[in-house]
């Protein structure tokens, strides 16, 4: 498993290297992971009843997320765990904080070791995106009633990597690698959270090129 690579921060591999950059390791102590970000961010109200960290994306970092309903409720409940779970990635980065960003409570196993790794090095690097990120063609597979697989596209052709502090936008040009493939393991915790336990990502992949 290649987290640490791959993870659903694509946006920023390029700028960021491989996320295991700058010192950071899969011994490094994760932010958050004994308690799940519960402590360390401010529980949203939530209609399924968790209680669950806060997020709150700056105004230049929008996220559309395509295919919220599908009709079948275990499958829209993946989906909006989903969503939730790349936003704590972006939190992290838009203000760089890995304790407050939520990460610890969506991701697990593999894929928090590799997800905390490359937040950390894009924290590092005082590096973040605006722009738009756009999710689509999203496909959820149901094993039981405590897994599952989604599979996606991101477009990140809107998007541009971003000096966090000067806030200086790259000009990050867009090329067939701006569209890429997900595929994540998921497994429902016993708070009845769908937390991301594995991910591949495929840059430039011809499943999702416009």
């Amino acid at each position: 498993m290649t987290a640490a690579l791959t993870a659903s921060a694509a946006l920023l591999l390029t700028a960021c290297g491989s996320g295991g950059g700058d010192g950071s390791s899969s011994s490094d102590k994760i932010a958050g992971a004994d308690s799940g970000d519960k402590t360390s961010a401010s529980p949203s109200a939530s209609a399924d009843g968790i209680d669950r960290p806060e997020i709150k994306l700056p105004s230049d970092m929008k996220l559309v997320f395509e295919g919220r309903q599908t009709g079948d409720a275990v499958k829209d409940a993946v989906l909006a765990d989903n969503e939730r779970t790349v936003s704590t990635v972006w939190q992290a980065m838009a203000y760089g904080d890995l304790n407050k960003s939520g990460m610890a409570f969506y991701y697990t196993d593999n894929a928090l070791v590799g997800i905390y790794q490359y937040a950390k090095g894009a924290v590092d690097k005082k590096t973040s995106w605006a722009g738009t990120l756009r999710y689509f063609d999203r496909q959820v597979t149901v094993f039981d009633k405590k897994s599952a697989a989604l599979t996606y596209c991101v477009d990140e052709s809107k998007a541009d990597l971003k000096d966090r502090e000067t806030n200086k936008l790259q000009g990050t040009k867009t090329t067939p690698n701006s569209y890429v493939f997900y595929n994540l393991g998921l497994k429902k915790n016993k708070e009845g959270v769908w937390q991301t336990w594995d991910l591949t990502e495929d840059r430039g992949s011809q499943k999702c090129q416009p």
